[in-house]
C-alpha cells in the first residue's frame, strides 16, 4: 500500500475523526497488524498538539489465552489499575482511538459463559465512571487490515494479497482518495440533511417489511432527534466523526416500544464469535425470541448480559444502495457491515439523541426512555426490498425508505 494513502487516512481519523487539539491527551487501542500505520497516528496526534498518546496494544490469541486458563475469579477482577486508568480517563477526558484489526473467528472454542460473566462482575465498577464522561469526549473507531480478517473475506488470495485488497476497501470506503477531509466534510453536510427531513417530522413509530420475514414496528422518543455524521462533544463544543467509515442516521427508540420479528441480513460477530443467519422476536420492546443457525447460545448470552440487554438501544437507517455495501463485500465487521444497511442494536441508546440531553443526568435519560445496559451491539437486517414507514402522531404515514433505499 502507498504510504502517501497510508498519510492521509493516519491524518483523516486524528483530524476529522477525533479532532485532537492543542494539550488533549489521546489513547489509542488497537492489534498488533499493523505497527507502522500506528505509529503515523501517534505522529498525527502529536502534530495536532496532543500532550501525550499512550497506545494500548493487544493480541487475539494471547486475549483468548486469557479467557481459557485464567479462573472467573480473577478475569471478574477490578484492579487498583483499573480504577486509576478510568480515574486518569475522567480527570483528562483522554480521547479515545479504537483502531480495528480483529479476527472474526478469534475466540472461537473459549467458554462465552465465561466470558459474558466477567464483563458483568466488572460492569457495576466501571459504570459510574463511564457515565460521568459520558458525551464528554473525542472517540473514534477505524480499522487497518489484520491478517486472519484479510483471509477470511480473501480466503483465495494469498496472505499479502487479501492484506493488499482489504486495505483497498478500507480506504475506498473511508474516502480516502483525493481530499479526504474536504469528501468528510461534504458526507456531514448530506447526512445533517437527512437528519433535518426526520427531525422536521417528529415521527412517532416506524414500521419495517421485507420479504425475508422482517414485519416490524419500533416506537421512537417524543423528544428524540436523529443524529449522523459528526457530534460535538459536551463542554469543549469540538467536533468529531465516531466512526470512519459512516453512513448512518440513527436515534434511539423509545424503550419498551418495539413488536415484531426482525431478520438479520448478514452474520454478526460478537465476542470473537460469529452468529449466523439469525432473527430475533420483539414483544413489548423485549427480545423474547431469538433464533440462530450459529453460535445461538452466544447470541442468547448477549440478551441476557443485564436487564437492559434485550431491550433496543438504536435504529440506524442506511440505503442499501450505499458505498460499503457496493463493495459486495462482507466484512464480517460491524463498523463496515452496520454502515453497509439499516440496522438495529441492542442495549444501551444514546443521551445525546434527546433534544437538550446536556440538560438531564443520565438518570433523567433513562426515565426519559433511553435504554441503559452493559452492552451497545450493532446487528444488520437492511435489505433490497425493505420498505420503512414513518408513522407521526396524528396518524400521517410517511414512505422514508423503499425497495432498499431511501424514498426522501
Amino acid at each position: 500500500m502507498q504510504q502517501e494513502r497510508l498519510q492521509k487516512y493516519a491524518e483523516l481519523i486524528v483530524k476529522c475523526g477525533l479532532n485532537v487539539k492543542e494539550g488533549q491527551e489521546v489513547i489509542i487501542r488497537c492489534g498488533l497488524d499493523q505497527p507502522e500505520f500506528v505509529k503515523m497516528c501517534v505522529e498525527e496526534c502529536y502534530k495536532s498538539g496532543a500532550s501525550l498518546v499512550k497506545v494500548e496494544w493487544s493480541y487475539m490469541p494471547i486475549t483468548k489465552l486469557h479467557y481459557d486458563y485464567r479462573s472467573l475469579g480473577t478475569l471478574s477482577e477490578f484492579t487498583g489499575v483499573d480504577k486509576a486508568e478510568w480515574e486518569r480517563r475522567v480527570e483528562k477526558l483522554s480521547c479515545l482511538l479504537w483502531i480495528d484489526s480483529d479476527d472474526p473467528d478469534g475466540l472461537n472454542g473459549t467458554d462465552s459463559e465465561k466470558i459474558s460473566k466477567a464483563s458483568q462482575a466488572k460492569f457495576p465498577f466501571i459504570k459510574p465512571y463511564r457515565d460521568s464522561i459520558e458525551n464528554k469526549y473525542q472517540w473514534c473507531i477505524a480499522a487497518v487490515p489484520g491478517r486472519e480478517w484479510a483471509k477470511k473475506i480473501y480466503p483465495e488470495l494469498s496472505v499479502d494479497d487479501a492484506i493488499e485488497k482489504l486495505w483497498e476497501n478500507i480506504l475506498y470506503c473511508s474516502r480516502v482518495d483525493g481530499d479526504p477531509i474536504k469528501a468528510w466534510d461534504n458526507h456531514n453536510k448530506e447526512l445533517a440533511k437527512r437528519c433535518k427531513f426526520l427531525n422536521d417530522y417528529k415521527f412517532e413509530s416506524l414500521e419495517y417489511k421485507s420479504l425475508n420475514g422482517t414485519n416490524f414496528k419500533v416506537g421512537l422518543n417524543s423528544k428524540g432527534v436523529f443524529l449522523g455524521g459528526g457530534e460535538r462533544a459536551l463542554g469543549s463544543n469540538i467536533y468529531f466523526n465516531a466512526n470512519i467509515p459512516s453512513e448512518e442516521v440513527f436515534t434511539s427508540p423509545l424503550r419498551g416500544k418495539a413488536e415484531g420479528k426482525v431478520v438479520a441480513t448478514k452474520p454478526l460477530s460478537y465476542q470473537g464469535k460469529l452468529i449466523e443467519n439469525f432473527w430475533v422476536r420483539f414483544e413489548n420492546g423485549r427480545a423474547v425470541e431469538v433464533h440462530a443457525e450459529k453460535n445461538q447460545d452466544v447470541l442468547e448470552k448477549m440478551i441476557a448480559m443485564d436487564e437492559g440487554a434485550s431491550y433496543l438501544g438504536e435504529v440506524a437507517l442506511i440505503a442499501h444502495d450505499s458505498p460499503i455495501n457496493n463493495t459486495g463485500i462482507l466484512f464480517y465487521n460491524t463498523l463496515f457491515d452496520e454502515n453497509a444497511s439499516c440496522h438495529l442494536a441492542l442495549g444501551r441508546g444514546f443521551n445525546n439523541c434527546l433534544e437538550n440531553y446536556e440538560n438531564y443526568s443520565v438518570e433523567e435519560c433513562e426515565k426519559l426512555g433511553v435504554n441503559s445496559s452493559m452492552i451497545h451491539v450493532d446487528f444488520m437486517i437492511g435489505s433490497a426490498d425493505m420498505s420503512i414507514i414513518g408513522v407521526t402522531a396524528d396518524g400521517k404515514r410517511v414512505q422514508i425508505f423503499k425497495e432498499g433505499n431511501w424514498a426522501i
